[in-house]
C-alpha cells in the first residue's frame, strides 16, 4: 500500500487572530480528507533572529532553523497561507524561507525545497485578498526549486469573510479552500 503524502502546513503570520492561520487550518482539513498526513505548525513557535550571515558564521544555524529545516526535509508538500505586507511577502515568511535554505554539511544545497510541491493562498482585509503578495511567494519558491501548483485563492475582506468559529462564512469559499488542500494531497499521491 502506498504511503500517504506528507504535507507541512503553515501561515506566514505570527498574529494569534490571523486570517491566514484560519485559512491554512481549513486547507489542511481538505488535505487530510484526501488522505494526506498533515503537520500543521505555527511559525510563532519557532522564533528566529533576522537572517544575518555574520551571525550564522559566528553562532551557526539557530536551533529553530534546524528544527524547521528537518520538518521541511521530512515532507513532500507545502501548504502556505501568506499574508500580504505592503504588496509583498510577510517578513516572518521570508525570514523563515531564508533560514531554512541555509546549507549544512553533508546535505545537498536547497534539499529542503528542491522537488517539493506547494499550494499557496492568502486572506487579507484589502480588496485583492493578498494576491499581490502571492506573486512574490510564487517567484521565491519557484527560484529555490519548489513546484507551485497553479490553483490558488485570495480571500478579500477577510474580517467579514470569516465566521467566529474560524470557518469561512461563504460555504463556496470554504469549499474552495478545502479543495486547495485536497488538490495538493491528490497531486502528491499521483507522484507516488
Amino acid at each position: 500500500m502506498p504511503e500517504s503524502p506528507k504535507i507541512l502546513a503553515f501561515a506566514g503570520s505570527a498574529r494569534e487572530a490571523s486570517f491566514n492561520k484560519r485559512m491554512i487550518r481549513i486547507a489542511a482539513d481538505g488535505a487530510r480528507e484526501a488522505g494526506a498526513e498533515v503537520t500543521l505548525i505555527d511559525l510563532k513557535e519557532y522564533p528566529l533572529p533576522l537572517f544575518d550571515q555574520d551571525e550564522e558564521a559566528a553562532y551557526g544555524l539557530p536551533p529553530n532553523a534546524r528544527k524547521l529545516k528537518d520538518l521541511f526535509l521530512s515532507h513532500q508538500g507545502l501548504l502556505i497561507a501568506s499574508p500580504e505586507y505592503n504588496s509583498s511577502i510577510s517578513p516572518l515568511l521570508k525570514n523563515t524561507i531564508d533560514w531554512v535554505s541555509r546549507p549544512v554539511e553533508g546535505q545537498q544545497q536547497l534539499a529542503e525545497y528542491a522537488g517539493k510541491t506547494a499550494v499557496i493562498m492568502s486572506a487579507s482585509p484589502g480588496g485583492l485578498g493578498g494576491l499581490r503578495g502571492l506573486v512574490h511567494v510564487r517567484a521565491i519558491l519557484g527560484n529555490i526549486g519548489v513546484v507551485v501548483l497553479p490553483a490558488t485563492l485570495s480571500i478579500s475582506g477577510a474580517p467579514k469573510a470569516f465566521a467566529d468559529d474560524g470557518s469561512l462564512a461563504d460555504p463556496k469559499q470554504q469549499e474552495q479552500v478545502r479543495s486547495l488542500g485536497r488538490s495538493l494531497a491528490e497531486h502528491l499521491a499521483r507522484l507516488g
